[in-house]
C-alpha cells in the first residue's frame, strides 16, 4: 500500500522537515481523521480476522499472528465509542509499537502521511472533566479539513494494554 507524502509547510519556505516538522500517518474513523506519529507506526496491513479473546473490553476485538508474534487488535471506533459498523476493503490495520510493545489498531482507511509544524497543531479543545480525550495531544488544521493528533500511548495505557496480555 503507497501513501502519498504531503506537506504542510508554508508554501516557498524551506523543506517542512528541515524546520521541525514532524510526520504523521493520518487515518479516518467514522468521518473523522486523526494522525499519529509515524515513527510509532511498524506496518499498514489489510484487515483481516482475528481470534476472540474472553474477558476483555470491547474494544479489543482479539489478537493477531504477526510473522510469529501474536499482537492484540484494538477497534479504534469501539476505544471512541463510536457505532460500529462492518469492515469494508478499506479498513486496515495499523501496527504500531508503544510502551515496548506491538498493537494493532483497526481503522476505517489510511488517507495520507503528513509533515506537520509543531506551530500548526492547535490545543485540544477544553470539553469539561468528564470528557475522556487526554489522548489527543492537539488539532492540526490542513486546508478546510481538521485532523485530531493522538497521543499513541496516552491512547493505548498501560491499563488497556494489561487487558489484552497475550
Amino acid at each position: 500500500m503507497s501513501l502519498a507524502m504531503q506537506s504542510v509547510a508554508p508554501q516557498g519556505s524551506a523543506s517542512a522537515l528541515n524546520e521541525g516538522a514532524r510526520q504523521y500517518l493520518t487515518f479516518k474513523v467514522a468521518a473523522e481523521e486523526y494522525g499519529i506519529e509515524i515513527l510509532s507506526v511498524q506496518e499498514i496491513r489489510g484487515y483481516s480476522g482475528v481470534s476472540a479473546l474472553p474477558n476483555t473490553p470491547a474494544y479489543i476485538r482479539g489478537i493477531m499472528n504477526l510473522r510469529g508474534t501474536v499482537i492484540p487488535i484494538f477497534d479504534l471506533r469501539a476505544r471512541f465509542r463510536m457505532e460500529e459498523q462492518e469492515y469494508t476493503r478499506f479498513t486496515v490495520v495499523i501496527v504500531v509499537r508503544v510502551h515496548s510493545k506491538s498493537i494493532g489498531l483497526v481503522v476505517d482507511a489510511v488517507s495520507d502521511v503528513l509533515d506537520i509544524l509543531p506551530g500548526d497543531i492547535r490545543e485540544r479543545p477544553d470539553c469539561g472533566a468528564r470528557a475522556d480525550i487526554n489522548f489527543i495531544t492537539g488539532i492540526a488544521t490542513i486546508g478546510e479539513k481538521l485532523v485530531v493528533i493522538l497521543d499513541i500511548a496516552k491512547l493505548l495505557t498501560e491499563e488497556a494494554l494489561s487487558s489484552a496480555v497475550v
